[in-house]
């Protein structure tokens, strides 16, 4: 009987394995891929943005809100880059952004399974796990491989980016051992409408300030570049207001994202104002184009009822008004989110509530554990769900019996 099984050599698997064999426990991996750590290598476009300086706990999110600070503590954040130091990488903080120092995803991925093959942990590559019974332990595929094991950590991810091997599994194999799965849902990920103008600004990419409005009521806001797309918008501004928007579209409720094109000034009408005056003979399309893309200035005075060849002194307080609330409410309706295959990450997956926040062991079924994304935890852009993988491998590995 194998003492310590894993289900999946992800980045959190492969944290609880490192931890879990220097605390002298007998490991074992199983991993679907040909080899572990796949997914690392996709995440910050192949540089791997591992960490990130600011910890604020709102820039994580969950179902159980009332309870999350007592999974993501400041003492189990210290750990993470103690870890990575353990293991000699040598990384560097850009911005508060941490990356591997060779800019490669790669570093990560083999530092990690090097580190695992030092301390004779035991990888199974190219299995799937379908079933697990529990009887007085755990019997993994009783048909076929018939693993048996006293403790398990699912550390099989979620449905996203399923291209890796995310397919879900984890949540079939948690549920029949007695676990409720919160509905996973994309996160950061592109946002999807219908209008007519998109075809017209696609490629267009922009620095404004995006906010979330669900049934009218505003959420919260993003400051950075936004894409805009044939199909609606991206960036990662938006897709930190993605994960709450696919939340409420599967609730069937009203969403919409306000773009403020003009985020560089608090007073826009008098922004434009000053720079007319500052200027000769200008139309209103001439003007605009000092911060804005031609190809977004037809939309904005079209969708102003402006014609663009005009000066802006001969508007009206009305019109003038009017323009200014199209270049700092531009609203976008949302209709759905891009699908699994384009989304970094997923909402949902077992309740906080359903797992004892300093060991992660269930609460359902002894003996059993959780790590990573299959948790209902996941973050914002920037390293944030990395960070969850390292903080909560490190937790189960440091408390498998």
């Amino acid at each position: 009987m194998k003492q310590v099984v894993i289900i999946g050599g992800g980045a959190s698997g492969l944290v609880a394995a490192i931890i879990a064999a220097r605390n002298g426990k007998k490991v074992t991996i199983i991993e679907k891929n040909n080899k572990c750590g796949k997914k690392i290598l996709i995440t910050g476009s192949g540089k791997c943005n591992f960490w990130n300086e600011d910890q604020n706990i709102n820039h994580y999110h969950t179902s159980n809100l009332n309870i999350l600070n007592q999974f993501i503590t400041k003492e189990r954040q210290k750990e993470v880059l103690k870890f990575f130091d353990s293991l000699g990488l040598i990384y560097k903080n850009k911005n508060g952004y941490y990356y591997p120092f060779s800019n490669q995803a790669a570093s990560i991925q083999n530092i990690l399974i090097s580190e695992c093959q030092k301390l004779n942990v035991e990888i199974i590559n190219d299995i799937t796990v379908e079933k697990i019974i529990k009887t007085n332990c755990f019997i993994i595929n009783p048909n076929k491989e018939n693993i048996r094991a006293k403790n398990i950590i699912i550390a099989a991810g979620s449905k996203a980016a399923p291209k890796t091997g995310s397919d879900g599994q984890g949540y079939e194999l948690a549920q029949k051992l007695g676990h409720h799965i919160i509905t996973p849902l994309p996160s950061l990920v592109q946002l999807k409408g219908d209008e007519s103008y998109f075809k017209n600004w696609s490629g267009i990419r922009c620095e404004v300030n995006a906010s979330l409005f669900i049934d009218k009521q505003f959420i919260k806001s993003e400051e950075g570049e936004i894409q805009l797309t044939n199909y609606g918008i991206s960036g990662i501004c938006i897709f930190n207001l993605s994960g709450a928007a696919a939340i409420a579209l599967n609730k069937q409720k009203k969403v919409s994202i306000k773009i403020n094109f003009m985020p560089f000034t608090k007073n826009p009408k008098q922004y434009l104002k000053n720079i007319d005056q500052n200027t000769y003979h200008k139309n209103i399309s001439e003007l605009l184009e000092g911060f804005l893309h031609y190809k977004l200035i037809d939309i904005i005075l079209k969708k102003a009822h402006i014609n663009r060849k005009i000066p802006l002194k001969t508007l009206s307080d009305n019109e003038i008004n009017n323009l200014i609330n199209t270049l700092t409410n531009f609203e976008v309706n949302i209709l759905s989110t891009n699908n699994l295959d384009h989304a970094q990450v997923c909402s949902g997956g077992i309740p906080l509530n359903e797992l004892n926040p300093e060991t992660l062991e269930s609460l359902k079924t002894k003996n059993l554990y959780f790590a990573g994304e299959i948790i209902d935890i996941d973050g914002d852009c920037g390293g944030y769900n990395l960070g969850w993988a390292w903080m909560s491998g490190i937790i189960t590995g440091k408390n498998v019996k």
